[in-house]
C-alpha cells in the first residue's frame, strides 16, 4: 500500500455529512464495516485497501469543489474627516451596484454632504444640491439626471449595521433614488422586535440573520422596502462618529459633514 494511503488509514478521521449522499447510499457493503456514530462518523483504520481507494477517489472532486475561485467584488471608499469608510456593492444588486459605479468614475459625490444623520438609525448623503447649500437649508430632494433605480429587494440582504441602502421617495413602485443613499447604524434587536417586524412584513428571517440583529444591530423595519445593496467591510467607527455629531431639528449636521468617494481595490469574498 502507498505512503498516502498508510497516512490515511492511520489517523484520518472522515465526516460523512459530505459525502454520505455520495459514498454510502452507493457503497451499502463498506458502510456496514464501519462504526458508526452519532454525528456520523469514522475511522479508516478498518478499511481495506480497496475501499480506501473508493474514498480517496471520491475526495478529489471534493477537493477541486473546495479550491474553486472565491467571488469578485466592487468596492468604494467614503472619506471624511472623520476617517473612512470602505464598502462592498453587492452583485446580487447589479442596478443599484452599476450605478453609484457610474457615479462615482464621474466624481459626482465629490464634497457632497452627509445631509441627514439620526444616532442609532442611519446616516445619509448624496443630494447635489448640497454641494453648495447654505447653513441650514433643508435638503433631500435633490436628484442625479436620469430616472429611478428599480427596486432590487433580497430576503438575504438586511439592513444590518453597516449597510448600503438607496434612499427614496414615495413611489409605489419602491424605486431608489438614482443617487441618494443612506449607511444604517441601528442598534441591537430583541427576539420580539424581529417577530414584530416579521408579522407586519409578512416574511419570516433566518437563526443567522436574527443573530446578526441580536448582536450586531440594525434597522429591520426597512428590509423588503428599501433595497441594500452593499455593506461597510472597513470603517465601522467612522459611522459611529458621524452618527454621533450634533444636529438642527432637520438632522442636518451643524457642521458640514463632506464626502470624498473613489472606487477601491475588488475584493475577493466565499
Amino acid at each position: 500500500m502507498s505512503d498516502a494511503f498508510n497516512v490515511l488509514k492511520s489517523d484520518a478521521v472522515i465526516n460523512l455529512k459530505v459525502i454520505k449522499k455520495q459514498f454510502i447510499y452507493h457503497n451499502p457493503e463498506i458502510y456496514q464495516r464501519l462504526k458508526v456514530e452519532k454525528k456520523i462518523s469514522f475511522t479508516l483504520r478498518c478499511l481495506t485497501e480497496s475501499e480506501m481507494k473508493k474514498i480517496f477517489m471520491l475526495f478529489i472532486p471534493l477537493a477541486l469543489i473546495s479550491f474553486k475561485s472565491k467571488e469578485k467584488r466592487h468596492t468604494i471608499e467614503i472619506t471624511t474627516e472623520y476617517g473612512t469608510m470602505k464598502i462592498m456593492l453587492y452583485n446580487e444588486t447589479p442596478l443599484h451596484r452599476d450605478n453609484m459605479l457610474k457615479l462615482v468614475h464621474e466624481k459626482f459625490y465629490d464634497s457632497l454632504l452627509f445631509h441627514r444623520v439620526i444616532k442609532e438609525f442611519m446616516i445619509q448623503g448624496g443630494d447635489p444640491e448640497s454641494k453648495h447649500a447654505k447653513p441650514g437649508e433643508l435638503l433631500g430632494s435633490g436628484e442625479a439626471p436620469g430616472d429611478r433605480v428599480p427596486a432590487e429587494f433580497k430576503p438575504d440582504l438586511i439592513h444590518k449595521k453597516g449597510a448600503l441602502a438607496a434612499a427614496r421617495d414615495n413611489n409605489p413602485q419602491k424605486a431608489s433614488s438614482n443617487c441618494q443613499f443612506y449607511i444604517v447604524q441601528g442598534k441591537k434587536q430583541t427576539e420580539t422586535d424581529l417577530f414584530r417586524v416579521e408579522q407586519q412584513g409578512g416574511f419570516k428571517y433566518t437563526e443567522e440573520q436574527k443573530q446578526v440583529y441580536e448582536t450586531i444591530g440594525g434597522t429591520p423595519r426597512l428590509d423588503q422596502n428599501y433595497t441594500v445593496f452593499g455593506e461597510v467591510y472597513e470603517g465601522l467607527n467612522v459611522l459611529d462618529s458621524i452618527a454621533a455629531v450634533k444636529t438642527d431639528r432637520n438632522d442636518r449636521p451643524l457642521k458640514d459633514i463632506r464626502m470624498q468617494m473613489k472606487e477601491g481595490k475588488k475584493i475577493k469574498v466565499k
